[in-house]
C-alpha cells in the first residue's frame, strides 16, 4: 500500500466533505486503540476542528492511558485545531445497570450491558456533535464494518462517516507506522473495551486479525473449505460464522415497500 498517498487521499476526502456539507469540524471518540488513533489523526491533519472525547465506562487504565497520551500528542503537534473533552461515563453505565431487571440467561445479560456501553459512548458523542455542529467520525476497519460485523449496531457502529473502512487491519497499522502513532497504540492488544475482564478482541473473534483478513481475501476468491488445511478450516468457520451471524449489521435497513395497488 502506498501510505503516504492513501494518508493524502482521505485527508482530502475529509476535507471535501466538510466543504461539500454544512459542518464546522469532527467529533471522534478515542478509545487508546489503533483505529482510533489512526482515524483522529487523519482528522487533525486536515487543519478543521477536530474534537476529540475521552469517555471511558469502567475502562482498564492501560487503555485509558493510551488515550490520554494520544489526545496530549496531538495537541501538541496540531496546535489549536484539536480539542479534547473527557468525561467518565462509569457512574452512568453504573446506574444504568442497577435498574435493569435481573436475566436468567447470565450470557445474554452480560452481553446487552457491554453494547449498551458502547450506546452510552455514542449517545454522548451526538450529544456534543449536536452543540457544535460536527460530524461524528466512525474508526472501524474494513474486516469489522465488512467482513465479520465486530461492532455495536448503533453504538461505535452509529457514526455519520467512515474514513477508514475500506482499509484491513494490517492496512491501517500500515498507515499508523506512516503517521508516526504512539509505539504503545501500535503494540497493544486490540480490545473493544466493553467487558470488565479486559477481554481482547482475538479472544472474542477466536481468530487474529491477520487470520480474520485471510479468511475475508479466500471468501472473496470463491473459496471452499475443501481447498484449506486444518487452522484454515477452523478460521474460515469462524469468519463464515460471524459474517452470517452479524449480516444484519451490515445490509441496510430493511424497508417495507408497500404495493401501489394498496395504497
Amino acid at each position: 500500500m502506498n501510505t503516504r498517498k492513501v494518508e493524502e487521499y482521505i485527508i482530502q476526502w475529509l476535507i471535501d466533505y466538510k466543504n461539500q456539507n454544512n459542518i464546522n469540524g469532527y467529533i471522534i471518540g478515542v478509545s487508546g486503540g489503533i483505529d482510533s488513533a489512526v482515524t483522529s489523526t487523519l482528522c487533525a491533519k486536515t487543519g478543521l476542528n477536530t474534537l476529540c472525547l475521552d469517555i471511558p465506562i469502567k475502562q482498564n487504565l492501560s487503555e485509558h492511558s493510551r488515550a490520554k497520551n494520544h489526545i496530549k500528542w496531538l495537541k501538541e503537534k496540531f496546535g489549536i485545531s484539536v480539542c479534547s473533552k473527557a468525561m467518565d461515563l462509569s457512574n452512568v453505565f453504573k446506574e444504568f445497570e442497577k435498574i435493569m431487571p435481573e436475566e436468567k440467561i447470565k450470557f445474554l445479560k452480560t452481553h446487552a450491558l457491554a453494547n449498551t456501553r458502547a450506546r452510552l459512548r455514542m449517545l454522548t458523542l451526538y450529544y456534543f456533535s449536536s452543540l457544535n455542529n460536527y460530524v461524528v467520525v466512525g474508526t472501524g476497519n474494513k474486516i469489522e464494518d465488512f467482513g465479520i460485523g465486530f461492532y455495536t449496531k448503533y453504538g461505535d457502529g452509529g457514526v455519520d462517516i467512515s474514513p477508514i473502512a475500506d482499509l484491513s487491519k494490517s492496512e491501517v497499522y500500515e498507515l499508523a507506522e506512516h503517521l508516526k502513532i504512539g509505539n504503545e497504540i501500535i503494540v497493544a492488544k486490540p480490545t473493544d473495551g466493553l467487558w470488565d475482564d479486559n477481554r481482547t478482541d482475538e479472544e472474542q473473534i477466536g481468530a487474529s486479525y491477520d487470520e480474520i483478513e485471510w479468511a475475508m481475501q479466500q471468501k472473496e476468491l470463491g473459496k471452499k473449505l475443501k481447498d484449506f488445511n486444518d487452522r484454515e478450516k477452523e478460521v474460515f468457520e469462524i469468519f463464515e460464522k460471524h459474517h452470517n451471524n452479524n449480516l444484519h449489521k451490515m445490509k441496510p435497513i430493511p424497508v417495507c415497500k408497500i404495493p401501489n395497488k394498496l395504497k
